[in-house]
């Protein structure tokens, strides 16, 4: 796969974020020509201020709202393959700026596509990033498959399952005719070493075990798709190659691990504990947060059909690796080193 995009002109949006930076690091790392449209970094520390990323790609630190400057950077890329990422990605931040969450996600992706349909000068391939939270979510302990409802609970469920339904009208209006393939990824809750978000169990698991305190879980007994950030994006990296050289593969796709990895939030937490070491716990605090689902899983039983993709790393191996990273940059280590090693060790 890393051979297709050797050269290859990539845009990233949401470059700068914890999934974008790694996204970057990878495609960076196949030797793809990398132009990121992001605002600044949300978080400090950041992976990707880390990483020192924007000495190597095009770095544009702007508002995916701003449909002239996004076009203007479009038409420049001239992109071969559009990753969109760009995001207000939390469910708690959503609550407290709906209208916000909603402009970002959903105007966000009218405008990528937009400069997608008026902008591209040759074939192109798009990967519309979404949620495993884009269902209407049942309760149900079977994992969810493509084609159920979706109709997402809170704002930012509730914007992400819009923006798949702007992907699809674009493809059936525009983007079909035209012969650009564009897939939607629907993936599980990703964890890995550079995430510094807030209300995040991981981001707070490790602040806490760094800081010597014991871990607060806010819903323990929560279910839902853990894998690590690696996984889904070599399967976007491996679906826009594909589609590019087959429009057909060119779909819906949900991303998530394996069944016995859909974990409770506890014995993640617990998991992380184990991992740590160093007499490391957590408890459950009584902190009433807003609605939150209590069971989530995906069926990835097309992903591996279509494009023969499978998960590679169990729950305890994306914690391992995300400890081993964490502990790395405690230690003032090289982080570009050890996001390459843990990237060829994936490959």
């Amino acid at each position: 796969m890393l051979e297709f995009y050797r050269g290859k002109r990539v845009l990233v949006t949401g470059s700068t974020g914890f999934k974008g930076s790694w996204l970057c690091k990878m495609l960076l790392m196949a030797g793809a020509e990398v132009t990121g449209y992001a605002l600044e970094p949300n978080t400090e520390p950041s992976l990707f201020n880390l990483l020192k990323l924007d000495k190597n790609i095009n770095s544009v630190i702007a508002d995916i709202r701003d449909y002239d400057k996004l076009a203007k950077v479009y038409r420049k890329c001239d992109p071969d393959v559009v990753f969109h990422l760009a995001a207000q990605p939390l469910v708690i931040d959503s609550y407290k700026r709906p209208a916000y969450t909603y402009e970002t996600n959903v105007m966000g992706t009218v405008n990528i596509l937009e400069c997608v349909r008026t902008e591209s000068k040759k074939h192109c391939s798009v990967i519309n990033v979404t949620t495993d939270k884009v269902y209407k979510n049942l309760e149900q302990k079977e994992g969810y498959v493509e084609g159920d409802t979706l109709d997402g609970y809170e704002p930012y469920s509730n914007s992400k399952s819009c923006s798949e339904l702007v992907t699809a009208s674009y493809r059936r209006s525009f983007l079909d005719e035209a012969g650009i393939p564009v897939s939607a990824m629907r993936a599980g809750n990703v964890i890995g070493g550079g995430d510094f978000a807030e209300n995040r169990i991981i981001p707070d698991c490790i602040r806490a075990l760094s800081s010597g305190k014991t871990i607060d879980v806010r819903n323990p007994n929560s279910v839902r798709p853990y894998q690590h950030v690696i996984e889904p994006l070599y399967a976007y990296m491996l679906t826009a190659e594909m589609q590019y050289k087959d429009f057909g593969i060119a779909d819906t796709y949900n991303i998530g691990p394996e069944v016995e990895d859909c974990v409770t939030t506890g014995h993640l937490a617990g998991l992380v504990c184990d991992v740590w070491g160093e007499g490391a716990n957590w408890q459950t605090t009584n902190i009433n947060g807003p609605h939150e689902m209590n069971f989530l899983k995906l069926d990835c039983a097309k992903a591996k059909r279509r494009l023969n993709w499978s998960p590679k790393w169990d729950v305890r191996t994306a914690i391992e690796k995300t400890v081993e990273f964490s502990k790395e940059r405690l230690n003032s280590g090289d982080l570009n080193k050890i996001a390459e090693k843990q990237i060829h060790e994936y490959i």
